[in-house]
């Protein structure tokens, strides 16, 4: 798999996908959704479909294709290099979604939690085969939270199309499993050999599985943590474990609207009401003065 794309630029989402089969512009098709790295600090997230004729699904079960989680990364490399092989009937395509991409929405100013992000994220893959030409008639989804609300969400999306979403899909329907394989041998692929932007004397790319409680992980993330500029782009800064470890490792940070020692609680608040000559005009909201927006004075 090619993730040179991904070299370039690891700050936000990439890409990648397969030739579209000619027989699957043709015929009725199922396809599976699935992803990778949900849970890990370090390391990006990638969502997966796969897609194959309904007449053809025996022949991708006969690939024996399984749950990503139940293989080994050997396994998964010969039966992602064997769907490629396989390319006349079978077709793929995945996001990446980079480390820096989930921590800055979950914290930006307006939320956008991970249940969001993936739900979003799996409904664009959906719809970027369709924009292909891929004949999609029925969708099979590995949930994420509750599987009624979410098949309820992607059955408004897609009205004409037959949408399954269950807890262990992966398991349960051969053209999820292929959509974990693709997920997982990307991710793994990403992790591997991950190209770090930033200048990180003595680097260990020994850090474990990068799941927060791993100690190996925590170990890695405690010795290239930077007292300033806190963590490489490669960890998700949003992560309870990340955040621990800024907050005991990295220098802290005094805002300039943060409260000191030398001013009052209560009087504080009265003090915008007084009618003293002393007191300073107030200033507009630090919101309104990051995006020099003033108050209209006349329409």
């Amino acid at each position: 798999m090619d993730l040179s794309k991904l070299d370039r630029d690891s700050t936000g989402r990439c890409r990648l996908n397969s030739p579209v089969p000619a027989v699957c512009r043709k015929e009725p098709c199922a396809l599976g959704v699935d992803e990778a790295g949900r849970g890990p600090v370090l390391g990006p997230m990638v969502y997966a479909i796969c897609y194959c004729p309904l007449s053809r699904l025996a022949d991708l079960e006969a690939l024996k294709v399984a749950d990503s989680k139940t293989l080994s990364e050997s396994e998964r490399d010969r039966l992602f290099v064997k769907m490629e092989e396989d390319g006349n009937f079978v077709g793929w395509a995945l996001d990446v979604l980079s480390p820096n991409l989930i921590s800055t929405s979950m914290l930006g100013r307006v939320k956008y939690n991970l249940n969001s992000l993936s739900h979003d994220t799996a409904i664009g893959l959906v719809q970027y085969a369709l924009d292909q030409g891929v004949k999609v008639a029925q969708v099979f989804v590995d949930t994420v939270g509750p599987p009624e609300t979410y098949q309820e969400r992607l059955q408004q999306h897609f009205p004409g199309i037959e949408v399954t979403v269950k807890a262990k899909a992966d398991a349960l329907y051969p053209v999820v499993s292929a959509a974990s394989i693709c997920a997982k041998v990307a991710r793994d692929q990403a992790v591997k050999n991950w190209h770090f932007v930033e200048d990180l004397q003595g680097l260990d790319a020994d850090y474990g599985s990068g799941y927060p409680n791993d100690p190996k992980t925590k170990a890695w993330l405690r010795k290239h943590v930077e007292p300033v500029f806190g963590f490489p782009q490669f960890v998700r800064f949003s992560w309870r474990t990340a955040q621990s470890i800024l907050e005991t490792e990295a220098e802290g940070v005094l805002w300039e609207d943060s409260p000191t020692g030398d001013q009052e609680g209560p009087g504080r608040i009265m003090s915008y009401f007084s009618k003293s000559p002393q007191t300073l005009p107030r200033l507009p909201h630090r919101y309104f003065q990051e995006r020099g927006l003033e108050s209209a004075t006349t329409l």
